[in-house]
């Protein structure tokens, strides 16, 4: 018997029991972290897993079952055109605009069905990171020169990080690109239109069932009095007085705000066509929705239709319970954006290590991005609040650049999908560069 393993269970048992046995419960901090974790997964729950996670398990489905593996080798597998496959998958993010947890069962599918590693992982990190819409609002609201940093950062990221895996673990894409020689061509079972028709048809029920209202007002304030950590509320202005600021979001929650945590108080600048297609969007759902329920009863056997549910199921399996967990431990150990709402670290360690423009704020700002979770678009008003607070332009960057793509949740699926080493290194990349490019971007343009 192996000495190690004789131990293991042991250990295991003495430090749940250890754990047990000193649970600091009664303790403020433990017993606010606890309920803002419960808090986190219930918002997360109801914001992201009905319109967001749901749609997107059906379209992994659906590319597992009804898009050949061929395919999928032909044009992202180990032996594609590197130029086609990082092209494409560089770019990704511009046309899905999904975000980190919606981006996971898609790439969980082209991977499981012989993508290479570079194009999987460049398609990973592009998919939230390049969402044109947080772009040209980084543009707007902390300027034109991180939002083009931002944008080309993006690009080159995902394509330099899909690179590098790729020569890291270059013997074991060479052993898939020489299985994968012996794949037949790929055979259709319909029409290519059909196929776009109705993988287009999901996609749409995806954004639309997702497109969120814009508010009348946009309020940051600070996490705590003197902190720097800052966060926004989108919404009503439902009350202002001397001591307290009161916001009805768009979400329909009333949010009570002491008045010296008030940042910044702007008017949001409506666009016609983005609230006339909020005020329509569940009518664009339902003729979608439609129009999908045609394609699928016309064009699709019986036996089709249960592989790509049971696809489906099996990606739901995987990736939901993960993200669950992990967002109830970003929940317990960061707590919610918001006063009062902290989890186990103190947001003034954060407060004290992202001001300045040091190689140490650039190097917390990545790592914290990189395990923080930021639902999409929220990064942009929360850094407005931090670096009004005095946090550099190279470490707001770095978070730009590391947060959106990743977060504690994404990286426990990820880790499911391709294994711990592989998971750790791409990480790890992440944070390098955008540690790196967050120091760059400080010395020349902070």
């Amino acid at each position: 018997m192996n000495p190690k393993k004789n131990w293991k269970k042991p250990a295991i048992i003495i430090a749940v029991f250890l754990g047990c046995y000193y649970l600091p419960i009664g303790a403020a901090r433990f017993d606010n972290a606890i309920t803002e974790s419960l808090h986190l997964v219930k918002w997360y729950a109801r914001a992201h897993v009905l319109l967001c996670l749901v749609p997107a398990f059906f379209i992994a489905g659906a590319i597992s079952v009804f898009v050949s593996q061929a395919s999928v080798i032909k044009y992202f597998g180990a032996k594609a055109n590197k130029v086609l496959a990082y092209a494409v998958a560089s770019v990704s993010g511009t046309i899905l605009a999904v975000c980190s947890c919606t981006v996971l069962p898609l790439f969980a599918g082209i991977y499981k069905m012989g993508a290479g590693l570079g194009p999987a992982t460049a398609f990973l990190y592009s998919g939230p990171a390049i969402n044109v819409l947080a772009i040209i609002l980084t543009a707007r609201v902390l300027g034109f020169e991180i939002g083009i940093a931002r944008a080309a950062g993006a690009i080159v990221f995902s394509v330099v990080i899909g690179l590098l895996m790729h020569l890291i673990y270059r013997k074991e894409e060479l052993e898939k690109a020489n299985s994968q020689m012996t794949m037949p061509e790929p055979q259709l079972n319909r029409p290519l239109w059909k196929n776009a028709l109705y993988f287009a048809s999901m996609v749409g029920i995806l954004v639309f069932a997702n497109w969120a209202r814009s508010g009348d007002i946009r309020a940051v304030f600070l996490c705590c009095p003197g902190g720097l950590t800052a966060y926004k509320i989108e919404g009503t202005l439902l009350s202002q007085t001397e001591d307290t600021v009161t916001f009805l979001d768009t979400s329909g929650e009333t949010h009570e705000i002491p008045a010296e945590l008030l940042q910044a108080l702007e008017d949001v600048k409506k666009n016609n066509l983005y609230e006339l297609i909020f005020s329509i969007r569940w009518i664009l759902v339902l003729v979608l929705l439609a129009g999908f329920g045609v394609m699928i009863l016309s064009w699709f056997t019986n036996s089709e239709l249960r592989q790509w549910f049971g696809a489906s199921w099996d990606f739901a399996t995987q990736i939901l319970p993960l993200l669950l967990a992990g967002v109830l431990i970003a929940g317990l150990l960061l707590g919610r954006p918001g006063p009062g709402h902290e989890g186990l670290f103190p947001a003034k360690w954060i407060n004290a290590a992202v001001g300045g423009n040091s190689i140490w704020a650039n190097l917390f700002a990545a790592i914290a991005g990189a395990f923080m979770y930021f639902a999409t678009l929220t990064e942009v008003p929360i850094l407005q609040g931090l670096m009004g607070a005095g946090m550099g332009k190279g470490p707001a960057l770095a978070l730009l650049l590391a947060g959106p793509a990743l977060s504690l949740p994404n990286i426990l699926v990820i880790r499911s999908v391709m294994g711990t080493q592989k998971t750790i290194v791409f990480v790890s990349l992440v944070v390098i560069m955008a540690t790196i490019s967050g120091i760059f971007f400080g010395t020349f343009w902070g």
